[in-house]
């Protein structure tokens, strides 16, 4: 889940330290505790990219998605939507009989 990782990071330490302490607090605990701490974390914690976004229009996905998924699925239904119209008035245009007499009277 990259709680250690992140936690790491966020602290500015090691990774190995912070694992180190979650092994350690987790043994004289009797593990359930920090098990559940783990997991919370895990949940809560905001996921890192798995590829760093490389403009600023997958900089602002990015963080829609993290911030709001469900905003981040509506805008991907609305450019998803906005693209099937676009293809549904070409292949009108395409299908057309007008475009295919246009294309005879250009070939000659």
């Amino acid at each position: 889940m990259g709680v250690c990782k992140g936690l790491a990071r966020h602290f500015d330490v090691r990774v190995r330290y912070v694992r180190l302490a979650f092994i350690l607090a987790a043994v004289f605990s009797a593990f359930w505790p920090v098990l559940a701490v783990y997991i919370f974390l895990g949940l809560i914690m905001k996921p890192e990219p798995v590829l760093m976004p490389q403009d600023e229009g997958e900089r602002d996905f990015y963080s829609a998605y993290v911030g709001s998924r469900a905003e981040a699925v509506s805008r991907l239904r609305e450019k998803f939507g906005n693209l099937e119209t676009r293809l549904r008035r070409m292949e009108s245009v395409v299908t057309s009989r007008e475009f295919d007499w246009e294309r005879r009277f250009r070939d000659r």
